[in-house]
């Protein structure tokens, strides 16, 4: 029981954050240089383990089921519950239409062998993904742990069959310009906040296997991550597509579709408990809020081409990974004089590390405007 609780929340922090921002993560690096890429992977990958922890720690000081809206709302404040409101929304609806468009280029490539019919491959993936989201968390619990043991295969087969093909030249450029292009793509990729809630409720009892879970779950993506980017980069250099599977044969367009999936899956259904739990809308007009918004915002950014596959995963990544990971900090600070519960774990935290990582989070905003 123990080890089926520790996997099943592993399966849903990792299948979270390993979705559509991964297959982005090569294109932004092959843009930078691997070096400079490498170190902002594992930078980004310490920050968000930190900030995870912290938000874990919150989570084990509060008794009874919430978002993270109602978190922030308990230790911060209704302007507190209205930031991280924004965050949450802004990150998973950009996060949902993300993985639609790179989901119906996937199937369409993997299927017919191009991406001419993406928009109803889309579709169709929006219509099943709708049905399952209103199953909720007992489907979430029976796919997610089998997914994520696909994704880590397929991933390594891609290691053996392209390994032989990685061209040092490929990895030893820098381009000084576009040194930060990678930070935003990175950030979206680790992020998988809103999965931390679903991660509690599938530890009731086993609360301790907490800090564990978070830890593997960042470890995980960094491993994934870094193998694939080094695959893709190595072998097709500035080649390198915005959705990495598109430069590989078809066949491993599976590795695209698979970790979609899996994150849309989790992402639609912590928006639907957002609005079930912290805002009592009910279950059903949580999961239209959840399902029917997504569809609507990628129908406006295909036909009018607002903004790219790579363009949505960086803006998402810093204007939400930013805001709530501050707001994080400021709630954990809280939630340590006025949670209600003994967590199993507790993490030191002053005004000096507030003040140092929420500075890395303005910066980045900067920097992504700026560069």
């Amino acid at each position: 029981m123990v080890k089926t609780k520790f996997f099943s929340a592993l399966a849903v922090l990792v299948g979270t954050a390993i979705g559509a921002g991964f297959l982005g993560i090569p294109y932004v690096i092959s843009r930078a240089g691997f070096l400079p890429g490498l170190a902002c992977l594992i930078f980004v990958a310490v920050l968000i383990l930190f900030v995870k922890l912290y938000l874990g720690e919150v989570s084990l000081r509060t008794r009874g089921n919430h978002q993270l809206t109602g978190y922030a709302e308990r230790y911060l404040g209704r302007w507190g519950k209205l930031a991280m409101f924004f965050a949450m929304v802004f990150g998973i609806y950009s996060a949902l239409v993300a993985y639609m468009i790179a989901e119906g280029q996937s199937l369409s490539y993997m299927i017919l062998g191009n991406i001419s019919f993406s928009v109803y491959f889309s579709l169709l993936f929006w219509v099943l993904m709708a049905f399952l989201s209103y199953i909720g968390l007992v489907a979430l619990k029976k796919y997610e742990k089998i997914a994520m043991f696909l994704v880590l295969g397929i991933v390594f087969i891609i290691l053996i069959f392209f390994v032989r093909g990685i061209n040092v030249d490929n990895l030893s450029y820098v381009d000084g310009w576009n040194i930060f292009l990678p930070f935003g793509v990175i950030l979206f990729s680790f992020l998988a906040f809103s999965a931390m809630p679903e991660v509690e409720r599938i530890l009731l009892h086993e609360e301790r296997l907490m800090k564990r879970v978070i830890f593997f779950g960042v470890m995980i993506p960094l491993a994934v991550y870094f193998i694939f980017t080094l695959v893709i980069v190595g072998n097709f250099g500035h080649g390198t597509g915005e959705i990495a599977t598109l430069s590989l044969p078809r066949e491993f367009s599976i590795l695209a579709v698979l970790t979609m999936f899996t994150a849309f899956f989790s992402l639609s259904i912590a928006i639907r408990d957002m609005f079930r739990f912290d805002y009592n809308l009910g279950r059903f007009r949580g999961w239209l809020l959840a399902i029917l918004v997504p569809l609507a915002l990628f129908l406006v950014t295909y036909f009018l081409k607002i903004a790219s596959f790579v363009q949505i995963l960086s803006i998402s990544g810093i204007v939400s990974g930013g805001l709530t990971g501050i707001l994080v900090l400021l709630m954990n600070k809280k939630a340590k004089m006025l949670g209600d519960r003994k967590p199993e774990y507790s993490l030191p935290i002053g005004w000096f590390i507030i003040i140092l990582l929420s500075l890395v989070f303005i910066l980045a905003v900067i920097a992504e405007f700026v560069f």
